[in-house]
């Protein structure tokens, strides 16, 4: 470990000069790669020195240990030495962490696409409750929650709606909320008091720039037509509303959120790339995508990976057998709790992965 942390240090060493030099900083494509490298070691270098530093001080606190005569000063260095050891330790644990290869994506923003399932209206409502949530979560971690499109039912929930969401290292958090979430409750329209039980299908994709997927204009077929639902004046008047099939792969993602055709297709085009790249990694790197849904569900959401009951106020995450009473505090966006303790504990199953290797 002592030999990658100088390695890495030496890179971010040299990456901080690289990024001073006016032949980078007039390479726009060149200077982003750099800077996000340069962010993603700094943790880590951070931590190494720090490191170093109490290593210092503990080789310093040992040796007055060994030589000291006074009794009370003995007492005092032997308690140094004990904390100190313990903060050793937990630096070289957090390193430890830091050092898992991480997921290209996590620094990536994400497209949320949530479906409602199985129970009609109530996974409707459910899911437009969930939609809430997340951007509930947003604003606590002051991310951007844009809602792309959102096809809503009749009595008030949502049928399928896909947001963007932008911040720093969003992906990491929350690409372990792809999958099947169902919940069990009292619907409303119920007048016998039995519980229901619904499901929704939520898919998290790491947002594709453009030099991550290139796309012939060519292989598009983009069509326009007529906005429906709530909109004012614009709808069934003009096209403003955008469908586009990427005819290779048959990918079809249609925009109609916003009164203006150009911005619609621009956000059908983030989605699209999104979509393909989901595609392209999967074909590429299948191996990698398999131990991904094994941890996170599989693209056919069919796995169910957490349950809400609000008769009981509680929600149950069943991969790691997190269970918490809070209910309504998570649907008002508190999930760190959840979050963390997924994030936690599938860096200790690479971590197990590692050594395995090693």
């Amino acid at each position: 470990m002592q030999e990658k942390l100088e390695q890495i240090e030496a890179r971010y060493e040299s990456l901080t000069q690289e990024l001073s030099q006016p032949d980078i900083m007039s390479d726009q494509t060149a200077y982003v790669k750099a800077a996000k490298q340069h962010r993603s070691l700094g943790e880590i270098v951070a931590k190494y020195r720090e490191l170093k530093t109490l290593q210092e001080e503990l080789t310093g606190a040992q040796e007055l240990l060994d030589t000291v005569d006074d009794e009370e000063m003995r007492e005092m260095a032997r308690v140094e030495v004990n904390s100190l050891q313990s903060q050793v330790q937990r630096n070289e644990e957090a390193l430890r962490f830091l050092l898992i290869p991480s997921d290209p994506n996590d620094e990536k923003n994400v497209i949320v696409e949530i479906r409602a399932g199985t129970g009609g209206d109530e996974a409707t409502l459910f899911a437009a409750e969930m939609l809430r949530m997340y951007q509930r979560y947003s604003e606590r971690q002051n991310w951007r929650f844009e809602i792309l499109e959102a096809s809503e039912s009749g009595i008030g929930g949502v049928k399928e709606a896909i947001a963007l969401i932008e911040g720093d290292k969003v992906y990491s958090k929350f690409k372990h909320e792809s999958g099947v979430h169902r919940v069990q409750r009292v619907p409303q329209t119920e007048t016998s008091g039995r519980i229901h039980t619904s499901a929704i299908t939520v898919a998290i994709l790491p947002e594709a720039e453009e030099v991550d997927v290139k796309i012939d204009q060519k292989d598009l077929r983009i069509d326009t037509f007529c906005s429906s639902g709530p909109g004012g004046q614009s709808v069934n008047t003009t096209y403003s509303a955008v469908r586009i099939t990427h005819l290779p792969t048959g990918t079809v993602v249609s925009m109609q959120d916003e009164k203006s055709q150009i911005k619609n297709r621009e956000k059908a085009m983030r989605v699209l790339r999104a979509r393909l790249q989901e595609l392209e990694e999967n074909k590429q790197h299948e191996a990698e995508a398999s131990e991904r849904r094994s941890m996170v569900g599989s693209g056919d959401r069919s796995e169910k990976i957490r349950t809400y009951n609000f008769k009981e106020n509680r929600v149950s995450d069943h991969r790691i057998g997190l269970t918490i009473h809070q209910l309504d505090l998570v649907m008002e966006g508190a999930l760190d709790e959840i979050i963390n303790a997924l994030v936690t504990h599938y860096q200790a199953e690479k971590l197990k992965t590692e050594a395995v290797a090693a």
